[in-house]
């Protein structure tokens, strides 16, 4: 059950987050998302715990590590850009 102090606590969490990790975790809902509806769109797939289970742990980590070690890169060269231009104008 969800009280309203449990509700800004959530909030607050995503908001503490950075960026890359944002990305991870939607690109693994994705990931989860479309092998579930993969599987049940698949007439030779059982439908089973495991073949979900497995399933969304296989996509959704792959998707989601990808997506976040992306999207870090991303920042660190973009951090990595901006200080040598503050280097180039100190200079």
């Amino acid at each position: 059950m969800t009280t309203e102090s449990d509700t800004p606590n959530r909030k607050n969490l995503w908001r503490r987050l950075n960026g890359p990790t944002k990305i991870g975790l939607v690109c693994a809902a994705l990931g989860i998302l479309l092998t579930i509806i993969g599987i049940f769109r698949d007439p030779t797939t059982p439908v089973t715990a495991w073949s979900l289970g497995m399933g969304a742990l296989i996509s959704g980590g792959t998707w989601g590590l990808v997506s976040w070690a992306i999207a870090t890169a991303a920042v660190e060269v973009e951090r990595d850009v901006a200080d040598a231009e503050n280097q180039d104008d100190a200079a």
